[in-house]
């Protein structure tokens, strides 16, 4: 019997962490955890119930539904897509934790050291019995240190922002939505993700010692799965 690892996957916002390991997941049969999904239906709720005002996130209000266990997350499979959908408090979230709004407010919520501890708790749970593929900015140093398989993922922040742009003109549905579309705001989000991640005081993004870069600027989403699947193939073999 093939023996199953823990793969984590970090890196930076927009690179295309989460479209390559849901696709390596499915090759394999591995379960696959987005962990950006649940800091953004964290961030979701929060704006939802008026903890997230334009003047800042009402930590304490926050930190109070974190305890209260008011913040359930889970991931069903979507048969359709053929892939998990984010689910918070039991109603489907998905397109809703993907849009500009939640993108712009989503860093400064995975700063909070309380949230992160929760959701670093719930993490380390889905992964007790290994068989997973997991992506994030902190899965290969905080959440799972001896995972077999770490990547950490880049790209340039140029190249980032169009792919987000060409990813949200694509999910428009309407001439307005398109339209309401600006890649120099796109850029500058990214850019401010990038800083936030790095800088925050607890679990930042950066690279564990043991992990294989990927700078995918120049290749094709073939080319970055076929490399992911090399990568595997080579570490269950060792």
């Amino acid at each position: 019997m093939e023996k199953k690892i823990i793969i984590a996957i970090d890196g930076h916002s927009s690179c295309g962490k989460s479209t390559m390991a849901k696709q390596l997941a499915k090759q394999i049969g591995y379960v696959y955890v987005d962990t950006g999904a649940m800091y953004r239906a964290v961030t979701l709720f929060a704006m939802q119930n008026g903890m997230y005002p334009d003047e800042g996130i009402r930590e304490e209000e926050l930190k109070t539904a974190v305890s209260n266990g008011e913040i359930q997350i889970s991931f069903k499979f979507n048969a359709e897509t053929g892939r998990p959908d984010t689910y918070l408090n039991g109603v489907r979230v998905e397109e809703e934790i993907r849009n500009m709004a939640v993108s712009s407010r989503v860093s400064p919520i995975a700063a909070l050291p309380f949230v992160r501890s929760l959701l670093t708790e719930q993490q380390q749970a889905m992964g007790e019995k290994k068989g997973i593929v997991m992506d994030g900015r902190d899965i290969g140093t905080a959440v799972f240190p001896n995972a077999e398989l770490k990547i950490f993922v880049t790209a340039s922040a140029k190249v980032r922002a169009q792919r987000r742009y060409d990813e949200l003109m694509n999910k428009a549905k309407t001439e307005e939505e398109k339209a309401a579309l600006n890649y120099e705001e796109i850029l500058k989000n990214v850019e401010e993700r990038d800083y936030i991640d790095s800088h925050r005081e607890t679990a930042p993004l950066r690279k564990a010692e043991d992990a294989i870069i990927l700078d995918n600027s120049e290749m094709t989403i073939e080319e970055q799965n076929s490399w992911l699947l090399e990568k595997y193939q080579e570490k269950i073999k060792e």
